[in-house]
């Protein structure tokens, strides 16, 4: 997963922060959206096409990425990019739109494709965040890196763990777009070598997308989300999350089940999870922090009596 190492989010007031914790708190600031509401009741996977499935198989294979384009997701991004505004307005980490439906449907429309190459059962993991990428700000994001590394990869070469990737508002090169090595142009991609890092820049390959585009990568593939310019129109807000196969051992967990339909007390608790998890690459105030340890109570989230939507 890759994104800013800079945050939007600074310190939040001491009330606000007691705030965080309360469904009532959420469904009242964001009316629009909805925690285990009508959006559960009505969620659509996207239906799984020839011809783009054969197009991705075949990249995800050559190049280890691929992009595609779903346009319901644009109204989703819509709606979920001015929640983020409003959480950094706040002073909310945008993680905090996890605790909504509409955060969660971005990725399972998108079931049968995971489904495509990570089998039956696939698990979502326990790892995801969202970004406000201000250039204002002169944020950036995370220096090259791979999401888990050739553990990540089966023997055959194929994925044992995916990201999807998904641009809320533009992503371009002057708010910081994603940027990839493809796999086919990395030396050390999938070797013992892979620390190393051996970039070719001519084949560096800039990804900027719009809302309705998603982006699926392997989790060996070398990333990294760019330098923004002070000369961007806007930030650019984004938002991934993580799926691995059902039948190996788990990556991190608890692993979540297939498009789990998770309690607030349970996204809550996910969400401290990141933000502790990933402290090291998205630092929050002490105050969030500590906020997160004393949500979690020392116990990971327990999600599995939580039910998957219909």
């Amino acid at each position: 997963m890759t994104e800013t190492a800079l945050p939007s989010a600074g310190r939040p007031a001491p009330d606000l922060a007691r705030n965080l914790a309360r469904e009532d708190f959420w469904r009242g600031m964001f009316p629009e959206l909805t925690i285990r509401g009508r959006l559960a009741g009505t969620f659509r996977v996207r239906a799984l096409r020839n011809e783009p499935a054969m197009r991705a198989a075949q990249r995800m294979r050559l190049e280890g990425y691929f992009q595609e384009h779903d346009e319901e997701l644009a109204d989703l991004a819509g709606r979920l990019s001015r929640a983020i505004e409003r959480c950094v307005a706040r002073k909310i980490p945008p993680v905090f739109v996890f605790l909504f439906d509409e955060a969660w449907a971005v990725f399972y429309r998108q079931h049968p494709l995971l489904e495509m190459f990570l089998g039956a059962g696939y698990q979502v993991l326990p790892d995801f965040w969202a970004w406000h990428v201000d250039p204002g700000a002169g944020e950036a994001g995370w220096r090259p890196h791979r999401d888990k590394g050739r553990r990540a990869l089966a023997a055959d070469g194929s994925p044992l763990s995916l990201t999807m990737w998904v641009p809320l508002t533009e992503a371009s090169p002057l708010n910081g777009c994603m940027y990839i090595l493809p796999a086919n142009r990395d030396p050390v991609y999938g070797t013992a070598d892979e620390a190393v890092q051996r970039i070719d820049f001519p084949a560096v390959r800039a990804l900027p997308g719009l809302p309705g585009d998603f982006f699926i990568w392997n989790q060996a593939v070398l990333h990294w989300g760019a330098q923004s310019s002070p000369f961007a129109e806007r930030p650019r807000m984004s938002m991934a999350l993580e799926f691995q196969r059902g039948d190996i051992a788990p990556f991190n967990e608890p692993l979540l089940g297939t498009m789990p339909l998770l309690s607030f007390e349970n996204r809550l608790r996910l969400v401290a999870k990141q933000i502790l998890q990933y402290a090291h690459m998205y630092p929050l105030s002490p105050e969030m922090q500590a906020l997160a340890g004393q949500v979690l109570g020392g116990e990971p989230p327990a999600v599995g009596a939580d039910a998957a939507p219909a």
